[in-house]
């Protein structure tokens, strides 16, 4: 791929690099070069490649990625596929405990990613900027209007088209140089987490009309609510989200990078083509690895060094449903789903909301019983299974990221991004003993229902100085603000619980109780807040008629209320509290 010159204003003889920056050849090699920048046990950062992050995995911490979306498609567009390809998926639990306990890569199974990524195998199908095969774009591909667009098309923060955030620095007419680590990650983001736009017609499309095409989904990704398990290593992190496969991977399966190894009868259009299908996942790697944009990224020289600033995003492959072995995402399961559709489908994460407030789902280890409800992923599951047969330890230090997008105006335009991070206790993941599990998730529901009151108390306040309740869809809920203030007690919580056993009923008591305690101070400071901001009038108060129904509302009245409900949801704090008075009257 020959490299343009910068547009006009720029200085475009100078190739070099400047000292400490990732360094990628004008190939873009991927496997040698530094695109990503690993986080070691000691918080120091360093850029590493492919070849690197795999080798070293044992010793790096996590790594650093831009956004919190990003970390999903590293792992499924790159290193799992990788690994998966070159070694194969265990086959038994056994097998996977073997390869945690050890905690690296053996000098064997180097070797063979050192090979899998060589010049013998894949290697040259690791280059940015290959003339022929360049990395998860079309070589040579072309607008059937000519032009190319800002790289702005690849960050959904950045104003591009209809998607435009609202604190954007840039317009759609800034230039956005990136440098090819960057531009690499924002590529493959885009196969994940791309709107649902309309897209650039492609030369050599044949469904490409006037210059575009529509009906694009979002990316696969974009359909999610994407759970990641994540270890203390980015070695574990990778065994964590490697599902135990019992018949190993298809033979016809190939990841993106090997397409052309995947049987002509399959009758699928080829990624590094401009044309595309709507098609199934052939299996784990294809689905991993799916194309579901055709890219072209244009380099070109600047002062800098090399930069990519042009791009072209056309339609690419149509995922026609995930199937159910997808692991990285919640379902919600169906008893009697509708004609043509399966019992369980992907569930969405809840914008808004922390991931603490979604256990429910979280933990969901067993389809519901009767009716319907939410199923947690494939890979929380297996840790599950896993830590009761004793591969995996009850008190390892696991942690959960989620991700997700919420999409906007028939989902061509990104709305809001999703991301936090929790510890989670190996415990609650064991379907069948669910003493620890109920324990969170009670907590869980007692901090909904005093946000449920908190809420109910704002109202009534609202009602008694003459106004009406807040819409359910509109307005600051003091619910939001309470609900934030725990994210920290939970967290510690969670933690906690790591180390609690099934006979440690003092502990356990002891927990909920300051968890109790905890929820009882926030909602009192968020319901004095309420009340001090409450006019003199709604002491007075005033009657509502409702039929033949009379309803009076009065601040002491709902703060009444209110106090009554707390005790009714936290009665270990309750009690306690109740304790402290007697003790005190009787001293």
């Amino acid at each position: 791929m020959a490299l343009p010159p910068a547009r006009p204003g720029r200085r475009a003889d100078v190739v070099s690099m400047k000292e400490g920056e990732a360094a990628l050849d004008v190939t873009g090699d991927l496997v040698h070069g530094a695109m990503l920048t690993a986080v070691d046990a000691d918080g120091s950062t360093r850029p590493v490649g492919l070849g690197g992050a795999l080798s070293q995995a044992h010793g790096i911490r996590r790594l650093e990625l831009p956004v919190h979306t990003m970390l999903p498609v590293v792992l499924r567009q790159l290193l799992l596929p990788i690994t998966l390809d070159a070694l194969g998926a265990p086959r038994t639990r056994q097998e996977w405990g073997e390869r945690f306990r050890r905690g690296r890569f053996s000098e064997g199974e180097r070797a063979r990613l050192a090979d899998y990524l060589g010049p013998g195998r894949y290697g040259d199908r690791f280059r940015l900027f290959d003339a022929e095969r360049p990395f998860a774009q079309v070589a040579g591909l072309q607008a059937l209007n000519g032009e190319t667009k800002s790289t702005a098309q690849l960050v959904p923060s950045v104003a591009s088209g209809n998607n435009v955030p609202l604190f954007s620095a840039l317009s759609e007419a800034d230039e956005l140089p990136l440098t090819p680590g960057d531009a690499v990650l924002w590529l493959l983001h885009v196969h994940c987490w791309d709107t649902a736009s309309i897209k650039t017609g492609a030369v050599g499309d044949p469904r490409a009309d006037k210059g575009k095409t529509t009906g694009n989904p979002t990316g696969p990704l974009g359909q999610l609510g994407v759970v990641v398990p994540t270890g203390e290593t980015l070695y574990e992190t990778l065994l964590l989200n490697t599902p135990v496969m019992p018949d190993g991977l298809r033979d016809d399966d190939r990841p993106q990078w090997a397409w052309n190894e995947r049987p002509s009868s399959l009758g699928h259009a080829s990624p590094a083509d401009p044309a595309w299908s709507e098609r199934p996942a052939r299996g784990l790697l294809d689905l991993l690895t799916f194309q579901s944009r055709r890219v072209r990224l244009f380099p070109c020289r600047t002062e800098e060094g090399l930069r990519v600033n042009r791009v072209i995003v056309s339609a690419g492959d149509r995922l026609t449903q995930t199937p159910e072995y997808d692991p990285h995402t919640v379902w919600q399961h169906t008893a009697k789903p509708k004609k043509g559709q399966p019992h369980q489908r992907p569930r969405r994460h809840t914008s808004g909301r922390a991931a603490w407030q979604g256990l429910s789902t979280l933990l969901a280890m067993t389809l519901p019983a009767q009716g319907d409800g939410p199923y947690t992923s494939v890979l929380l599951r297996q840790i599950g299974d896993l830590q009761g047969a004793r591969v995996l330890s009850e008190q390892y230090p696991l942690g959960v990221e989620t991700a997700g997008l919420e999409y906007g105006t028939q989902s061509a335009v990104v709305e809001n991004a999703i991301g936090d991070d929790l510890p989670l206790p190996v415990k609650t993941l064991l379907a069948q003993d669910a003493w620890l599990r109920e324990v969170l998730l009670d907590c869980v529901d007692q901090a909904s229902q005093v946000a449920r009151a908190l809420d109910g108390l704002n109202n009534d306040l609202r009602r008694a100085a003459g106004g009406d309740p807040l819409p359910r869809d509109k307005g600051s809920r003091p619910s939001a603000q309470f609900l934030h203030s725990l994210d920290r007690t939970m967290r510690r919580l969670l933690v906690g619980l790591r180390t609690v056993g099934e006979d440690d009923d003092e502990l356990l008591e002891r927990a909920q109780l300051a968890w109790e305690q905890s929820v009882w101070a926030a909602a009192g400071t968020e319901a004095g807040l309420l009340l001090a901001a409450a006019p003199p009038r709604a002491i007075v108060g005033r009657t509502v008629k409702n039929g033949d129904k009379e309803f009076v509302y009065r601040s002491g009245k709902a703060a009444g209320i209110f106090r009554a409900k707390l005790a009714q949801v936290l009665t270990r704090a309750a009690e306690e509290a109740r304790t402290v008075v007697k003790e005190t009257a009787a001293a």
